[in-house]
């Protein structure tokens, strides 16, 4: 067997009993829980929910990373602290997914690394354009975001909607906070066009 093949299977079988590992960088272990939220698997349509944990976990990194493109640029600008205030919402967000992740035991999209660096930049490219630029970005992503979460719960109300309960809690209340930053950058000149913010 070569090294990375002993590697795998003994990291395999530390996920399989839960095992603990150190964390070097830490200086501490890290051990594998299988649910972290008092959500359970039990009855669930498992292509759903993993489709719509591994969309929704996709969506609010990029959005993540578009915030952070934005305050690269637009930081110490007026606009700053009202960028930062969603940024905070949207981190809250990207940890609940997180935590839903684990406990659903979903995957991620293998389209990650392509998120971290297209998301800063749209963020970044769109602050360069000042923060009429910044805030149509906003607008524009907000609201696909808010659409997808509006079709997710109307696909798990037509499948059971007492099985998903808590799913759709948190899809709901993301969708109001996604609706709200939708509005807040409508309040922020993201429909002045350039000839006017010129």
């Amino acid at each position: 067997m070569s090294w990375s093949g002993a590697v795998a299977a003994a990291s395999l079988w530390q996920l399989r009993t839960s095992a603990r590992w150190p964390l070097s960088v830490y200086g501490r272990g890290v051990s594998v829980r299988s649910c972290s939220s008092g959500m359970t698997l039990d009855g669930l349509n498992r292509a759903i929910v993993d489709r719509i944990i591994r969309v929704d976990h996709a969506g609010e990194y990029g959005a993540n990373r578009i915030y952070a493109g934005q305050m690269a640029v637009l930081g110490r600008s007026s606009v700053g602290p009202i960028i930062q205030k969603m940024w905070d919402q949207e981190k809250e967000h990207l940890k609940k997914f997180n935590e839903l992740m684990v406990a659903f035991r979903a995957r991620p999209t293998v389209l990650m690394p392509l998120w971290n660096v297209v998301g800063f930049a749209l963020g970044a490219g769109t602050a360069l354009l000042g923060k009429e630029g910044a805030m149509a970005c906003t607008v524009a992503v907000e609201e696909s975001i808010a659409n997808h979460y509006n079709n997710q719960i109307r696909t798990l109300m037509e499948e059971e909607p007492g099985k998903y309960k808590e799913l759709l809690q948190v899809i709901k209340k993301f969708r109001d906070e996604e609706l709200e930053h939708h509005d807040i950058g409508l309040d922020h000149d993201a429909e002045l066009d350039g000839t006017q913010a010129l």
